[in-house]
């Protein structure tokens, strides 16, 4: 049963409501005005309150519902059960626990990838993609203030998009598939981190120019 939001609702919180039923929509009336209007009636909010809330258009709303998806994904893992995982068994489960969120909505994401997609979104498609990958990664532990915060974020954000481009079109049981694909691609990402730990960690040992030069020129008393 959809509840009615508050008539003292904030726009953050109207936005935050409408979210799921935006999504709900939007598979059969697309990310435009017909879905935003029967989002807000199911809930009670004024159309026009509705549309103040989400002033960009197809671009806010999607943004709106990807930030319900990255609620509803750190609900289905909260911390302590995170915490008995080893680190490639938390990307695993957090990419599944968003896929799992949006898996009734599939045409819905069908149609949001496409809208982010134009050339006019791709801007807000790359930092939509960078902030899932940073949840997921913040959700399992990481705290990397480093280069390696932004290759972690990269990578998996690239994993993140093409595994949801299989899942879309995955009719496999329990979207099999879908989670073959990914173990495969994850395992990829484990290897490459491991060979680069093993290069940085020679790197440490090579003699530095720079070091050497400014040793000449300050040498040790």
């Amino acid at each position: 049963m959809i509840e009615p939001l508050p008539a003292d609702a904030t726009l953050d919180e109207i936005r935050a409501g409408l979210a799921p039923l935006l999504a709900a929509n939007a598979a059969f009336d697309g990310w435009g005005d017909i879905a935003r209007d029967a989002a807000a009636d199911a809930v009670g909010v004024d159309r026009d309150v509705a549309l103040l809330a989400f002033p960009g258009g197809a671009v806010d709303m999607i943004s709106a519902w990807f930030a319900y998806v990255d609620a509803a994904m750190l609900v289905a893992l909260p911390p302590e059960r995170l915490a008995s995982m080893k680190i490639r068994e938390k990307i695993a489960a957090l990419v599944e626990a968003r896929l799992e969120a949006v898996a009734r909505d599939r045409e819905a994401l069908r149609r949001a990838l496409a809208i982010l997609a134009m050339p006019q979104n791709l801007a807000a498609a790359t930092r939509l993609a960078w902030h899932a990958a940073d949840v997921m990664w913040r959700a399992a532990g990481d705290t990397a203030t480093d280069y390696n915060h932004y290759t972690k974020r990269t990578i998996l954000a690239g994993v993140y998009g093409a595994t949801v481009t299989v899942f879309l079109d995955d009719d496999s049981a329990d979207y099999a598939d879908t989670r073959a694909f990914l173990a495969r691609r994850i395992d990829g990402i484990m290897t490459f981190e491991k060979a680069k730990a093993r290069l940085l960690g020679r790197g440490q040992h090579r003699p530095s120019l720079s070091r050497f030069i400014g040793r000449l020129r300050y040498p040790a008393v």
